[in-house]
């Protein structure tokens, strides 16, 4: 007899745990970082490390390249800077996209 009260009871804990995580309320996911919009952005991250490398290629060379070395790396460095406010730009609106404005 008190085997079946204990099983009787086991089974209604369990019907009501299961009623209470099918009635809970979503969770909202999470606003996206920077990473995920890296992540969502994969050219966008291959030309900030072309950037990265061709400047640190100029820096290192010997010559010049015609007088255009300074200017060169000056605006690689404004590109990569235009690239990372992209990529911040698409973390902003797709934060206010979840939060419904």
């Amino acid at each position: 007899m008190r085997r079946r009260f204990v099983s009787v009871v086991m089974s209604a804990v369990i019907v009501a745990l299961s009623l209470c995580i099918l009635t809970a309320a979503p969770l909202k996911a999470a606003p996206p970082t920077m990473a995920d919009e890296r992540a969502g952005h994969p050219r966008i991250v291959a030309a900030i490390h072309s950037l990265d490398d061709a400047i640190a290629y100029m820096n290192a060379a010997p010559h010049d390249f015609g007088g255009h070395k300074a200017k060169a790396i000056e605006e690689c460095q404004k590109a990569i800077k235009q690239l990372n406010q992209a990529l911040k730009y698409r973390e902003v609106k797709d934060t206010q996209k979840m939060k419904g404005k």
